[in-house]
Parts: C-alpha cells; sequence; structure tokens
C-alpha cells in the first residue's frame, strides 16, 4: 500500500498481532494460568543436563517440563513483555507425540529469538509488514532442535533493526529489564535476556552481530556464549540487514546458568549441525580440548581494561577486578593487555556493518513506524548531505577537538562496491595484526574485558549510546569466540562517579554512554564480565568461564540469578 496509507495498514497490523498473543496467552489450558506447585519447582530448580536423564528414564514427561516452564513465561511476560509468538498450543501438541525421548535435549523447552522461523509461525523482526505471513515449515535451526528432542514453546522481542542494545517495536512493544522496568533487558536479544533472569526459561537461541547476546547477558544477569561464524547454523532465518556479509551476525546460546550452556552447547554440536546447514563448518565438539582447559594448572590471561574510547564505569570496572583478584589468589598469572587499537576496529566495524547507508534496515519500514532512537541516529547522520556532513566532521573534528568521534563520522557515508571491498581489506589486515599480536606476542590463554562501558541503559537510552558498543562489536569483527559471566550487581555506595568526573572532557562516543549512568538509580542492576578466546575456541572458552566462576565461588561470591516466584 502507497505511504501515506500505510500508516493505518500498520497500525492494523500491530494491533492484529497484540490481540493475537494476547488471545493465546488467555485461552492456555489451565495448567499455564495455576500457581507453582511443589513438582513445578523441583523441576525448575533442575539443570538441563539432569532434566533429560529424567526423561531418558521415564521419570519425567515432557510436558511435565513443558508446563512448569510455560507457567513462569507467562509470568516473565507480564511482567517484562519479553515474548512475541506464544507457541504453548504447538508445542504442547509436540511434546505428547512427536518427541525424541532419547535425544540429548529430550523433552527441553527452548526460546527462541522471533527472528527464527518455526513452522506456522511469522517471523515479523518488529517490522508490520512481515506480520500475517506465517512460514510454511520449520526453519533448520527449529528441525535441528527438535531432532535433539527439544521444543520450541516461545519467540521473544527484540529492537525492529536488530541494531540496539534495547528492545522495542510497535508490533510487540517494549521489553523491560525483569531486574528494573525503568531500563532495557538488553539487545537486540533482549527478549532472551528477560525471559531467561526471570526464570521463565533455562535455554535460549539469539543471534549477535556487534553484541547482541552478550549486552542482553550483561544487562539482565544471564549468560550467553558468541560463537565463531561457521560453528552454529544460521540458515533458515529473517533478519533487517539481509545480505550484509561485512560484519555477519551469527546465532549463539543463552542460558540461566553455566552448566547450561555448556550442555547446551555441546548437544546443539553433537547433532552434526553441517549435516544440516551448509554453512557449518564439520567440526566435532572438542572434549579433549575442554579438559585441557579445566585442568591447565596456571594460566596466562590478559586484561583489556578499556576500548580506549569508552572508560568502564566504576560498576564495571569493579567487576573486573573482582574477577582479576579471584583468578590471581588461584595462581594465575594475569596482566594488563595493550592489544592493536579496539577504536581501530569500532571504525572499521562500523563502516562494513552500515555500507549500505542503513537503506537496508530501513526498507521495510510503513509510514509512521517507530524506530529506534540508536539506529534512527544512524539514519539521519547517514542522510545528510555529504558537505553538510563534512561540515559536522570539521565541526567536531578542530573546533571541539574531539579526534575520536570525528573519526567515527569522517567515513559514515553509503559505499560503492570499491570502497567496500577496501574496508573489508582493512578488516582482513586488522585480524591479522591481532592474530599475531596473540600468537607471538600476548601468547594469552583466554582475555578478560568489560562487556560495556556501563550497566543496562535506561529505555530510548540508545539515542545517546549507540556508538558505545566497542567492547563487544571489536571481537564480531575479528570473529572470537567470547562468553558472558554476570559477576556482581550494581551497588550504589561503591559504584558511584568519582568527585572529580568531567563530562565535558569525554569524547563524543563516551559522552553518550554517560549520559546515562547513575549508580543510584541503577543500584540491583547486574554487571558481568566477558571471557574471550580466539577464533572457533568455543569449548576452550567455556571451560575458561567455568573456572573463572569456581575462582569467584571460591574466593569472592558466585552471582545469584534471579530467584523464581
Amino acid at each position: 500500500m502507497l505511504a501515506p496509507f500505510d500508516f493505518f495498514e500498520h497500525r492494523r497490523d500491530c494491533q492484529r498481532k497484540q490481540l493475537e498473543r494476547a488471545t493465546a496467552i488467555a485461552n492456555l489450558p489451565a495448567p499455564y494460568h495455576a500457581p507453582l506447585s511443589d513438582d513445578d519447582r523441583d523441576i525448575l530448580s533442575k539443570p538441563v543436563e539432569e532434566l533429560v536423564q529424567d526423561i531418558h528414564k521415564q521419570i519425567l514427561k515432557p510436558i511435565d517440563i513443558l508446563r512448569s516452564y510455560g507457567k513462569v513465561a507467562i509470568k516473565a511476560h507480564t511482567k517484562t513483555n519479553c515474548l512475541t509468538e506464544v507457541m504453548l498450543p504447538a508445542a504442547e501438541r509436540w511434546a505428547n507425540s512427536a518427541v525424541n525421548l532419547n535425544g540429548p535435549l529430550a523433552g527441553i523447552p527452548i526460546s527462541l529469538k522471533d527472528s527464527i522461523a518455526v513452522g506456522g509461525f511469522d517471523v515479523s523482526v518488529g517490522y508490520s509488514c512481515n506480520t500475517g505471513k506465517p512460514y510454511a515449515e520449520d526453519g533448520i535451526m527449529v528441525k535441528i532442535l527438535k531432532d535433539a528432542g527439544a521444543i520450541p514453546y516461545v519467540k521473544t522481542n527484540l529492537p525492529v533493526t536488530l541494531l540496539s542494545f534495547e528492545s522495542t517495536n510497535d508490533v510487540w512493544g517494549r521489553c523491560t529489564n525483569p531486574h528494573n522496568s525503568k531500563y532495557s533487558p538488553g539487545g537486540s536479544t533482549g527478549g532472551e535476556g528477560a525471559l531467561l533472569a526471570f526464570g521463565g526459561g533455562r535455554i535460549g537461541i539469539g543471534s549477535d552481530v556487534a553484541g547482541s547476546v552478550r549486552a542482553p547477558a550483561h544487562f539482565s544477569g544471564i549468560y550467553s556464549l558468541r560463537c565463531s561464524t561457521g560453528r552454529w547454523p544460521k540458515m533458515g532465518m529473517n533478519t533487517s540487514m539481509p545480505g550484509q556479509e561485512g560484519i555477519p551476525s551469527v546465532f549463539s546460546p543463552m542460558a540461566r546458568t553455566l552448566p547450561d550452556l555448556v550442555y547446551f552447547s555441546q548437544s546443539m554440536i553433537s547433532m552434526k549441525p553441517w549435516e544440516y546447514d551448509h554453512s557449518v563448518h564439520p567440526l566435532d565438539w572438542r572434549s579433549v580440548v575442554a579438559q585441557e582447559t579445566k585442568e591447565k594448572t596456571k594460566f596466562k590471561v590478559g586484561v583489556m581494561r578499556s576500548d580506549g574510547v569508552v572508560e568502564p564505569s566504576p560498576a564495571c570496572a569493579r567487576a573486573l577486578e573482582l574477577v582479576i583478584s579471584a583468578l590471581r589468589s588461584e595462581g594465575h598469572e594475569v596482566i594488563d593487555v595493550d592489544p592493536p587499537s579496539p577504536y581501530e576496529a569500532l571504525v572499521i566495524a562500523s563502516n562494513l556493518l552500515n555500507s549500505d547507508g542503513c537503506r537496508t534496515f530501513c526498507s521495510p519500514f510503513r509510514t509512521g513506524e517507530w524506530n529506534d532512537p540508536g539506529a534512527a541516529q544512524m539514519n539521519l547522520y547517514m542522510n545528510l548531505p555529504r558537505p553538510v556532513k563534512y561540515l559536522y566532521y570539521l565541526w567536531v573534528r578542530y573546533v571541539r577537538q574531539d579526534a575520536l568521534w570525528a573519526g567515527l563520522l569522517v567515513s559514515f557515508h553509503e559505499k560503492s562496491a570499491f570502497e567496500q571491498w577496501k574496508w573489508v581489506a582493512k578488516r582482513e589486515a586488522y585480524k591479522t595484526r591481532w592474530h599475531t599480536w596473540w600468537q607471538n606476542e600476548a601468547k594469552l590463554d583466554f582475555m578478560l574485558t568489560p562487556p560495556n562501558a556501563t550497566p543496562a541503559v535506561p529505555h530510548d537510552g540508545m539515542k545517546d549510546a549507540v556508538s558505545s558498543c566497542g567492547y563487544t562489536f571489536l571481537f564480531n569483527l575479528l570473529d572470537y569466540s567470547c562468553g558472558i559471566i554476570p559477576v556482581t550487581h550494581v551497588d550504589k555506595a561503591l559504584d558511584q562517579l568519582p568527585s572529580d568526573f568531567q563530562m565535558r572532557s569525554l569524547n563524543g562516543v563516551a559522552k553518550g554512554a554517560y549520559k546515562h549512568y547513575d549508580a543510584a538509580a541503577m543500584h540491583g542492576l547486574p554487571v558481568a564480565v566477558q571471557v574471550v578466546g580466539q577464533r572457533l575456541q568455543e569449548e576452550k572458552v567455556l571451560a575458561a568461564m567455568e573456572r573463572v566462576e569456581t575462582a569467584l565461588e571460591k574466593h569472592c561470591n558466585k552471582y545469584q540469578v534471579l530467584k523464581i516466584e
């Protein structure tokens, strides 16, 4: 329909989808609306591996587990608006008739980011134009899950462009943080973060192009693993930027606990996903690598305290220091490192990700459709006339004397194929420098970094903080394996800005990030650390995460996830 008349179609489709969701919840079988029983609480307390064993031994039935987690998922949605497609009736039919009771994920409910295709349901990605178009069959990810015995039961909220650490769109509304409703649960896989943190599931799947499974884990207080490209399936999805390969998006797991994350990752690889998806490397799970990491007496751990653009806030710096102290108490060598410039990676990655001039993620919008404030900022600047942008660049560079911010602005325009190839060449040269530094100079077992300069942003905060993603975006460019471990919570007494803090002395990116940092308002929000390995080192990173968490439990306090009410 031609603009502006498609505005009315947009409004109608959004209202229809929200009514569908509300009706689906209201019409669920009575057990989903009942209080939690003792049997429910027993199921909810068990790790995934134990639940699978109970299914194998016929101690439990898949429907028992589904209904227990379904109850909590509905409660999580009531509090945070984390769900999109409520697939529980279809999940019940699957649980009662078709589950592979001998699979490595037998009977386990799995939540999915809204962008993953499930037969019979829309894959809207938050755009109203994608609604009313249910997929004819399951995507490859869902086929693998079902063959493993898992039961997809809900899909979860995200930002309309998939380019934000928030999760809001007109189709489904705003998703909130389960710890504090005034803050974002993260993005773009924020619905998963909110659902898992609340306890409405143990395992979920998201995607990550600039930190989209890591920011939600950090903001909401769960665990996640950013896999390298080729380790995890990517077909059978919808996206806001089809064809974007400058910084490839990867689908990756998220979990409520670290043992669940490890078990799920191993189980998915055991399904030989390369036999389903041509993009997956035929690389078996390497138990030897994991075991070597678990048994190694002394690690050499590099600490990247800053990305050179935005210094970590007091809360994030404190969480990092807790991990450093715990590892040193275990006798490990923990050193500060100075790798090839992370700022340079931010410049390269931001130019590659938006080399189409933001046209692709804007193309599905209808008249009047809400855009994420951060993505809207990028699109606004991208579409300014070149002379105006150049004058603004000169003002930032030479009047404000902000070389960092100016360096991000100077090349932020639509690229020709000729220009795009040059940026790809810069990316590959940069990756080579990092590989050489890690292998020949630093010789690290793994690295520690903050996952973000600050804890969760308040709603609409990405308008200011959109460029503050260097701690995660760096490793998308490098294609390194990374994990997130929640460590502590913001403390209004311990995490205040120093008395001599000067906002006016910050560069433009840092100003946007620190505009919303308020330790008193953020009190109680989760704070995590990022554990980094090199490319295709998922087994090593997960084992290192286990060693880190064991050290924290021994010398500090292990993070406590939200209690299921």
